[in-house]
């Protein structure tokens, strides 16, 4: 990616087109800076990283490449939308391949519950668990698909930062029961425990407690079923410098590793960002990807908020944080043929661990795991003949009383994982590994800027949805918007991807200054 100089206010404005500054290379300000570039602005997206897609960049040691975030891509014509409002074809950028079965949950007594997108198979799969559960499988998919309707397609497409546009919708909130959480919404439709589970389980992709997250989450369900879980071939990594050579086309700029210190407010309104090296930039607007919790306490540290003041910001529910282990393994490509791209592995206990993590920030001994191995679909991850892996657990945030000293547990915390791993998944893992790298909370923290080492931002909990999250227009600066998952309707990256678009309808197309 290019990197530019520095513009003042005076040449911003002067015989040029607006210019906008996104902060953040993530996706939502990737996707942004297409959005706005397509409006006719001149866009310069800053990022700290060396490379773009912030949680969805990627590292490369070895000769293998590890997707550091999102594996999976779900409703594609989001992006094939984005795609065309900038004029592209996404199907010439990005190859997505379609999974089925999407993956596969396991429970230590040997049960497994395979998740695909045939329905006839679905339910063969619901039947192995509990045949009596059949008719509130179905009941339970119908409402998704309603929940979908309404939460996705209706109000994730719009803003709502303006309170009738909440007051309008509360019927249908009360009607669809969006005070009950995930998992209580599918205890309500089947009895047996794994399949609650496996019904509720979603909102951890998204960084919500099962127990607490509104049951509007539930259109995931649907929204794989409906739409089928893709894997972009290259990565999400490789989605993300696709992002970037359309911002480049449209003449727009990445400004990567470097640092905004700053936005820079005048008059009540912005005029650029500062840079750590103390360099300012001047922009019409600002848009940030930042953690909108970073973004109020940190880049907006010298003006006074309103709303999203340093004490509000203190009470929110943050999403938990993440142990994630990166590794390689050597000649592995034909062994452990049984485990395909996506499998999810319980431990002994799920509602118990779910409260240890959101709500006493205990860290347990036991623990549930996602494990992505990409090297069954895309051969590039890893050099021939060996795989890449990651291996991703649920654990709290930074910002319990109980706190986690990261640089003494890391190691001992890999050694109980590597141990469920070869009992129930992997056996042999440990003699095969080549190399490895560890994310803890400490790294969300300090890689990703992220408030408490979240790993998602703010816990989309019923009132820290819709209105009642950092909007993305901001009501304290005038020229000042928000995008990713920390603003509506965020969480996840569809959710992320329509910030944008919401952003779009914000923002209205630029002139050229004489």
């Amino acid at each position: 990616m290019t990197r530019v100089d520095p513009i003042d206010s005076a040449d911003a404005r002067d015989g040029r087109r607006h210019r906008a500054i996104v902060i953040g290379a993530g996706l939502g300000g990737l996707a942004a800076a297409m959005r706005l570039g397509a409006k006719g602005y001149r866009v310069t997206v800053i990022d700290k990283l060396d490379v773009p897609g912030g949680r969805g960049s990627a590292l490369w040691q070895e000769g293998h490449r590890f997707d550091l975030g999102p594996t999976i891509v779900t409703v594609p014509q989001l992006y094939r939308a984005l795609w065309s409002a900038c004029g592209r074809n996404f199907d010439d950028d990005v190859t997505l391949k379609a999974l089925d079965p999407f993956y596969e949950i396991r429970w230590p007594d040997g049960t497994r519950f395979v998740a695909q997108q045939d329905t006839d198979k679905l339910r063969a799969e619901v039947a192995k668990l509990s045949p009596s559960d059949l008719a509130g499988f179905d009941r339970f998919l119908n409402d998704s698909a309603k929940r979908y309707w309404f939460g996705f397609e209706d109000l994730g497409r719009r803003s709502m930062h303006q309170l009738w546009e909440l007051i309008k919708v509360l019927p249908t909130f009360a009607r669809l029961r969006a005070d009950r959480s995930v998992y209580a919404h599918a205890a309500s439709r089947v009895k047996n425990e794994k399949l609650r589970m496996a019904l509720s389980f979603h909102p951890l992709f998204i960084g919500g407690d099962p127990l607490h997250v509104t049951s509007m989450y539930i259109l995931v369900a649907y929204l794989e079923k409906e739409f089928g879980v893709h894997y972009a071939m290259g990565g999400l990594a490789g989605m993300a410098r696709a992002m970037g050579n359309v911002i480049e086309d449209q003449g727009g700029s990445l400004l990567m590793e470097t640092q905004v210190d700053e936005i820079v407010v005048r008059d009540g309104a912005v005029t650029g960002v500062r840079l750590g090296s103390g360099i300012e930039m001047g922009a019409d607007i600002v848009v940030s990807n930042a953690d909108s919790g970073h973004t109020y306490n940190t880049l907006l540290r010298n003006h006074k908020k309103r709303r999203w003041t340093p004490k509000k910001l203190a009470r929110t529910r943050y999403s938990m944080s993440l142990f994630v282990w990166y590794f390689g393994t050597k000649g592995t490509a034909h062994q452990w043929p049984d485990v395909g791209h996506h499998t999810i592995l319980n431990g002994p206990r799920y509602t118990g661990l779910l409260r240890d993590i959101f709500i006493k920030g205990k860290l347990c001994d036991d623990m549930s795991l996602y494990v992505h191995r990409p090297s069954v679909t895309d051969p590039s991850v890893a050099p021939e003949g060996d795989d890449t892996f990651y291996v991703l657990s649920p654990v709290p945030h930074l910002g319990h009383d109980n706190g986690v000293d990261w640089a003494d547990e890391e190691p001992r915390y890999k050694a109980k994982m590597l141990a469920m791993l070869e009992e129930q998944l992997l056996p042999g893992l440990g003699d095969k590994i080549s190399t490895e790298v560890v994310f803890t909370p400490e790294t969300f923290r300090d890689r990703y800027l992220s408030p408490l080492g979240a790993g998602f931002s703010i816990e989309p909990r019923i009132l820290q949805s819709a209105w009642f999250r950092p909007h993305n227009i901001s009501e304290e600066v005038d020229g000042l918007y928000l995008v990713g998952a920390g603003t509506h309707p965020g969480a996840g990256v569809p959710g992320v991807i329509s910030t944008a678009e919401v952003l779009s309808t914000l923002i209205p197309d630029a002139e050229v200054v004489e």
